[in-house]
């Protein structure tokens, strides 16, 4: 249970800082990373879409230890 809470802790972290790096109204974290190079068929840029991913990756994450601490309080383990 300890090893879970301190992942959750270390995810809600890592989550904060990547929402922090989209990009807003105006230019994001991302375009220091080459996020300048924008695609010409959606108009969003290469970094900004793995920016997405990796955003929706950890909080995919973020959500299975809340489940799994959710079991482990609930019964116990």
């Amino acid at each position: 249970m300890f090893a879970v809470s301190i992942a959750l802790i270390v995810l809600s972290v890592i989550i904060a800082l990547l929402v922090l790096a989209h990009k807003g109204r105006g230019a994001g974290l991302s375009d220091l990373f080459g996020g300048g190079m924008s695609t010409s068929m959606g108009g969003q840029s290469i970094a900004e879409r793995r920016l997405d991913q990796f955003t929706i990756g950890m909080s995919i994450l973020w959500v299975g230890c809340i489940i799994a601490l959710l079991f482990m309080y609930r019964f116990g383990i």
